[in-house]
Formats: C-alpha cells, structure tokens, sequence
C-alpha cells in the first residue's frame, strides 16, 4: 500500500467465529471432561479454543494447524505467553494426516476443506478413536434463505441443512451428538463487528488516502452482505460429537 500499513487482519477478534468467551470455556471444559491426551484443532487459526482446552487438560498434548502464517504466528505467540510452548505445536498447511487415533478433535468453520459436511464428518470420524470427541462448529440455516441471501455468503439456498439436518449429518457419520447449542445474536454481532473494525479502523486514521476509497468500498459490501443479507438467516452450531 505504497508504503502504508494494511488494515490488521483479525485483530479485533479473539475467535474468528461467532463464539464468546463464556461459551469457548464451557466448550474447552467439556472436552476436558474425558481427560484427552492428544487434541488436534483443523483450521485452528491462532489457535484459541486450543489453548484453552489444553490449559484444562494438564496433561493434554495439542496440535494446530492451517494455512494462515500470520494466524500461526500469532498461536505460538500466545501459547508462549501461557506457558503452553512445551505443550502444542503449531503447523502451517492443509487437511492433516493422522496415522494414531486421537482422543479430541476441533474444527470450526473449516470443515469446507474436506468438501461437504458430511465429508468432513465422515474424515473427522475416522481422525478420532472410539469414545474419541469432536467439536464441529459449521454453518446451517437458521430460516430457508433467499438466492440473494444465500449469494452474500458465497452459497445456494441447497448448500446448507437446517440444525435438525447438520445433526442427522452427524448421525449418519457414526456420532452421537453429546451437546448442541448455536451462536446467539451478540455471538454474531460481535463477530461481524470485530471484523469489520479492523477496515474501519484504518480509515478512520487514513481517510484521506487514496487507498482508502478500496477499504472503503471492502467494508461496506461486507456490512451490506451481513445486514442486508444473511444476517437472522445463517446460523452457526457448535455440536459436541461423541464417537462410539
């Protein structure tokens, strides 16, 4: 940008999905519960969900990975800062390869790169062992949307079950769902609002800019596509998947 710094990626958001923090603690403490030796988190980002699952599972091992360097570098440094290093490695790439069964596994918002859902659920089933869990957050349909609606999230309005349909996905996968809850409103709001910040940040300090008319024009087609379009129609489900 001719010498300017970008807009910061993410920076406005602990999670890069609609979770809050008093839902990621009641999910990392759940998954604890069964004591887990080894957890693995899919497109984990920084890593946040991780860490704090590892840190209520002492003697948990973790690992991360995705695609993102930037994300990856950001989880190691905040692993460090926990005094997590020891604990987790973090890993730049694509869909792992697990040749040991695991006991946990997360993916959140990154079962696309298996394809379709119930891909993903059929991989994830065989990446965990017997009386392994998995926590799946993925996206369905709150109300049956619009073809403009579903256009605004890149989908069609076939793309995605309702939440009765994401859980006999995992069903026919071979799980049973041990917990299912959703992301709420101030979930979603916070989410859409903590990305956009990031954009509107930067031009509120760089207005003046040239660059300013494209980050502009960036964060408002992303505002207009969330609250004029899909907005009360997506909705995320974070569904806590036993194996058996």
């Amino acid at each position: 940008m001719n010498g300017l710094p970008a807009p910061g990626r993410y920076e406005s958001l602990e999670f890069n999905a609609p979770l809050s923090d008093r839902r990621a603690d009641a999910i990392a403490h759940a998954l604890a519960e069964a004591d887990p030796r080894t957890v693995l988190d899919i497109g984990c980002g920084w890593g946040e969900l991780l860490l704090r699952t590892l840190a209520a599972v002492p003697n948990a091992r973790g690992w991360g990975i995705d695609t993102d360097p930037d994300a990856i570098a950001r989880g190691r440094t905040n692993a460090a800062a926990r005094g997590l290093a020891d604990r987790v490695t973090f890993v730049e790439g694509g869909a792992p390869t697990c040749h040991d069964p695991i006991d946990v596994a997360i993916c959140v918002g990154s079962d696309h790169v298996y394809g379709s859902q119930i891909e993903a659920l059929h991989v994830l089933h065989g990446l965990v062992r017997t009386g392994g869990q998995v926590l799946l957050g993925s996206g369905f349909w709150e109300s049956p949307p619009t073809t403009d609606q579903a256009a605004a999230v890149g989908l069609t309005p076939d793309a995605l079950p309702d939440l009765a349909g994401l859980v006999d996905l995992a069903l026919t996968a071979g799980f049973r769902p041990l917990f299912v809850q959703t992301a709420n409103r101030d979930e979603w709001e916070q989410f859409e609002s903590g990305y956009l910040a990031d954009l509107e940040r930067w031009l509120h300090r760089y207005d003046d800019r040239r660059e300013a008319d494209a980050i502009r024009a960036r964060a408002d087609k992303h505002r207009n596509e969330w609250l004029r379009g899909y907005r009360q129609t997506l909705g995320f489900a974070y569904l806590h998947l036993g194996r058996h």
